[in-house]
């Protein structure tokens, strides 16, 4: 008789109000306040809050102008991402060195598959000391919740933050969607929503068992996936989280150099190229590498962590400061490369807690350029020296 499959186990962990809470774990007299990071002018954008900020009707992505209309004895606090990326590091290494599978599916969350371990540890049990632990040794407040897929887990660590947690059992999961209003679940966007309460359908209970047909007549075969997704039926997979995943770029040139500013300018030209890719891919990188291949063929690689990002002008500063590094001005260079790598999936495509918001309005600009016109349409200038 063949053995049954082992149900799944899918925890999800997000850290509470991350970037407020690294905030408060370096200056204590930011507990209990309302906090606003972004800027500490009236320039930025909400890049997150605290929750005692957000009942006051602020959250994230919002212009802090209008976020200290709403909240004016909020706290002002820049932000310093590169604490930030130190601390997802520090959590990432916690978690992967004690669960079989995990999704870093952002800089402050985690999807982790314990199918199986049911068997020896008990899921349940695992998981809350999994949690005490990271709380121990890194200080930050938790959410989590364990469930039979991702999306279970991920809606039900939404209802109990801050600091909660939460089991929902296998079969369970449509009693447990049943009530939420349909905004609750992931994908339902305000427009989607919209469409659906035109409708008459204002609860998950509602869009579970709504009429096949007339969904599909309004959204397409998205129609019934929103349903299957309704019911609690998910399927997708929990993707190994695996810093070896990279981007990159090299040139072997046609004759051997020693024109510096062509080098120079080829790295601009390069670091753009693989900068919008990770635009593109809605990622970020934490660690870059720069390749030197001379003549000879000896080759000279160095790298280096930087905290997570995807601008620019950011990852340009550290590609030539590890170009200066590694170039050898007396030999003549044969290749040269680029490599972003510590890909990190999310939704911070550059660093939000700039006090400008110019910057990410022209990264936005451009990239809209070379999504029409190609990746070549917009340059630094330079990036057009030639040999």
């Amino acid at each position: 008789m063949a053995e049954l499959p082992n149900p799944r186990f899918i925890a999800h962990f997000d850290l509470d109000s991350f970037f407020v809470s690294v905030e408060r774990l370096k200056d204590s007299s930011l507990i209990g306040k309302p906090v606003i990071v972004g800027g500490s002018t009236d320039r930025g954008v909400v890049a997150a809050c605290s929750y005692e900020t957000r009942v006051f009707g602020v959250h994230s992505a919002m212009p802090i102008k209008q976020a200290r209309k709403l909240c004016p004895q909020a706290i002002g606090v820049r932000g310093d991402f590169e604490s930030y990326s130190h601390y997802s590091r520090l959590v990432t290494s916690i978690i992967r060195e004690r669960v079989p599978v995990l999704e870093k599916a952002s800089i402050d969350e985690f999807y982790m598959d314990l199918t199986g371990m049911d068997r020896f540890f008990g899921c349940s049990q695992f998981t809350k000391e999994l949690k005490q632990t990271v709380v121990k040794e890194t200080g930050l407040p938790i959410s989590y919740a364990l469930a039979s897929n991702k999306l279970i887990s991920k809606i039900a660590t939404n209802e109990v933050k801050p600091d909660g947690q939460i089991e929902v059992k296998h079969g369970e999961e449509r009693q447990f969607l049943a009530p939420l209003k349909i905004e609750r679940m992931p994908g339902i966007g305000e427009k989607t929503a919209v469409s659906i309460r035109k409708m008459g359908i204002f609860t998950l209970k509602e869009l579970s068992e709504a009429n096949p047909a007339l969904m599909e007549l309004r959204f397409g075969k998205g129609g019934f996936d929103l349903i299957r997704r309704a019911n609690g039926i998910d399927d997708s997979p929990v993707v190994p989280y695996s810093e070896r995943k990279s981007i990159s770029t090299e040139n072997t040139f046609e004759s051997d150099t020693l024109n510096v500013e062509f080098l120079q300018s080829e790295l601009v030209r390069m670091t753009e190229k693989i900068a919008f890719q990770l635009r593109q891919q809605k990622k970020l990188s934490g660690c870059v590498t720069v390749k030197i291949r001379y003549a000879d063929f000896s080759t000279e690689t160095k790298q280096t962590i930087i905290s997570y990002t995807a601008a620019d002008h950011v990852i340009l500063t550290t590609v030539k400061e590890l170009f200066r590094k590694s170039y050898n001005p007396n030999l003549q260079v044969r290749l040269i490369g680029v490599k972003l790598s510590h890909l990190l999936q999310g939704e911070y495509q550059m660093d939000l807690f700039s006090e400008k918001t110019e910057n990410m309005k022209l990264y936005e600009a451009m990239d809209k350029i070379r999504n029409r016109f190609g990746e070549k349409s917009v340059l630094r200038a330079s990036g057009l020296n030639k040999l």
